[in-house]
């Protein structure tokens, strides 16, 4: 397997390739929502930047104070990022965390709306079908980078990974569960499911929910996924992703009750 697209003495690994589609297809389905709600297109040309520079910085600082079994495994650890800042901002070394991400794109989002004063919540709604879209793209990456797989399995679909990449203990186990492939399709399902509900019953849905939609579902595929992962992170024994994605599901599924019980005693 290629390590990604050689020019010259310049290789573009395909992780990176797919997590700039990704992002740059994401983007485009922002727009095009931008344009079929028909609000102003300059919202994207003010939003791209600052979505993908506050989304890099919080998906790293994730890594950094959550790092993986495989990143401490190799010495990756909160301390060392921390005597060694340098490595912090040397993104090639270890990797990024989605939460951060997620929770940086949200800042930018509430600032945006309030320096602008536009809705927030129209904002994370045009703004959902993209996130899922790039999520779809970029997961694909994990297979070139032979990341983001489960459990030993031997189910006909299993994938095989190199001795290199497997974790210490697992170094004889040649075949796992292909995760980061669950959640890709798990993803374009949501994608789906996001376009469908903003084009059909977009009348029955007030400004924010198709978001809570999208973070409902993402939030239950990946606590579930969870449990199949190998390369957890845990933070004081807790595997820190499953319980932020439990947290978030509760949270999105309480918003959305609770905005539809206002509705019925108004």
């Amino acid at each position: 397997m290629t390590e990604g697209l050689s020019l010259g003495p310049l290789v573009l690994r395909w992780n990176g390739l797919l997590l700039a589609l990704g992002i740059a297809f994401g983007i485009l389905l922002f727009a095009v929502e931008v344009h079929r709600r028909r609000q102003d297109p300059e919202i994207v040309y003010h939003l791209f930047l600052p979505l993908f520079v506050w989304g890099l910085i919080g998906a790293r600082l994730w890594h950094v104070f959550t790092p993986p079994l495989s990143s401490v495994q190799l010495g990756l650890t909160t301390a060392h990022y921390l005597s060694n800042p340098l490595d912090m901002m040397a993104f090639w070394v270890g990797g990024f965390g989605f939460p951060g991400a997620l929770l940086a794109g949200m800042a930018v989002l509430f600032a945006f709306s309030r320096r602008y004063e536009f809705s927030f919540r129209e904002l994370a709604d045009m703004l959902a079908p993209g996130l899922a879209l790039a999520q779809v793209i970029g997961r694909l990456g994990n297979y070139f980078n032979q990341e983001l797989y489960g459990l030993p399995t031997s189910l006909p679909w299993a994938i095989f990974i190199q001795p290199p990449n497997r974790l210490i203990g697992y170094e004889a186990v040649e075949f796992y569960h292909p995760l980061f492939a669950y959640e890709m399709i798990l993803s374009l399902v949501n994608l789906g499911i996001l376009l469908w509900l903003s084009r059909r019953v977009s009348a029955s849905l007030r400004p924010g929910e198709l978001f809570l939609a999208y973070l409902a579902f993402y939030s239950a595929v990946r606590f579930l996924l969870e449990f199949l992962r190998l390369d957890v992170a845990l933070v004081g024994g807790w595997n820190v992703n499953q319980v932020f994605f439990g947290v978030l599901l509760i949270v999105a599924i309480g918003i959305f009750l609770w905005r539809r019980w206002r509705i019925q005693e108004l």
